[in-house]
């Protein structure tokens, strides 16, 4: 089976080999050993405190019980911007008209904001190549939302994603090179690794007026909130589940930031709870459903197709139950897989 669970200290070479195969543009883990250090140990801080830390950072990795082998690893920011704070370019609208020349021009800039501080974020999504297959990306994406359904006070109302933005085959990005560069003098490789330490200092660098999107590059206007090929299937998920393009881009690359409160998510919307009745004989049937227990230290989500056997009872094999954590007439959150397909 393929499970999510909480990081561990022990998956510390899994994380690390991860970080050498995101590639450019994946901020949030890039291979630099003091910043991947950081995020393992405050993540373990985040499980283990004992009340919940105004900025956690909730790091799980979807392990593969067969092999004992880490496949995957996505993570929720508790809040972003509380620290250091969290900047965006808000795409906005102009107009230059003039009634006597006859001339009535809509123009797009781009005007640094802070519109999302304090919003709960999904970041750091990704998933080894060899386990592209089977849904496992839904597993992994989608065992978050059950998360913050299960512990809605360690979040805030609203959440975020921030996508990562379009580069070619080179790693070259067309916005970066049409504006970041000319305020740093870097490549967008070596940029991308200095604002996996901290994003501010390129805000603090970018112009703090508008931007009007004509004056740049037509490949530049192209990209913003265009998402980078490798990162499109997650974007489709999150709206397939309700999140939407919030009309705000990165600083770095433009890549979209999505949006929602986390009640309108559908997952969180359908969730139930049905007792656990294990039982090897009773023979699962329909498309998979997701299932998560209640427990915060010991979370564990999984993905499979299931048994119901009576009201708000749902059969599962004992392997399911020793993967999930859960006994006999334990809780679990259940909620189908797929959209419109409520419980």
């Amino acid at each position: 089976m393929m499970v999510i669970r909480p990081i561990k200290a022990s998956d510390w070479d899994a994380l690390w080999d991860m970080a050498h195969k995101t590639g450019v543009g994946f901020t949030s883990l890039q291979p630099d050993e003091e910043r991947v250090l950081a995020k393992l140990q405050w993540a373990l801080e985040s499980f283990d405190s004992p009340v919940a830390l105004e900025e956690a950072l909730y790091l799980f990795v979807l392990e593969d019980t067969t092999n004992g082998k880490v496949a995957g690893i996505c993570a929720i920011e508790s809040a972003v911007g509380l620290s250091d704070p969290w900047y965006n370019y808000r795409v906005n609208t102009q107009v230059h008209a003039s009634r006597e020349l006859g001339v009535y021009n809509k123009v797009e800039t781009l005007t640094l904001c802070n519109d999302h501080t304090g919003y709960s974020e999904l970041c750091t999504l990704f998933l080894l190549p060899e386990y592209r297959h089977s849904r496992n990306g839904h597993l992994l994406s989608k065992s978050r939302f059950l998360f913050m359904a299960e512990f809605p006070r360690r979040f805030s109302e609203g959440v975020i994603a921030e996508m990562r933005g379009y580069s070619d085959e080179n790693g070259v990005s067309p916005f970066w090179e049409a504006l970041g560069r000319h305020f740093f003098s870097v490549d967008f490789a070596d940029a991308d690794q200095a604002t996996a330490r901290s994003k501010v200092f390129v805000a603090e660098l970018m112009p703090r007026h508008p931007i009007y999107l004509n004056l740049l590059p037509e490949e530049a206007q192209q990209v913003v909130a265009l998402t980078h090929d490798a990162t499109t299937p997650a974007r489709k998920l999150l709206e397939s589940e309700g999140m939407r393009f919030s009309g705000c881009v990165a600083i770095f690359d433009a890549g979209p930031l999505m949006e929602s409160r986390i009640q309108d998510i559908r997952l969180v919307r359908e969730s139930r709870y049905f007792k656990v009745h294990i039982d090897d004989e009773r023979e699962p049937h329909g498309e998979p459903w997701l299932l998560a227990n209640t427990k915060f230290h010991e979370y564990r989500c999984a993905m499979s197709k299931v048994a119901f056997c009576g009201n708000n009872i749902v059969c599962v094999t004992a392997e399911q139950a020793d993967a999930l954590r859960v006994d006999e007439g334990d809780t679990l959150r259940v909620v189908h897989l797929l959209p419109h397909r409520a419980v």
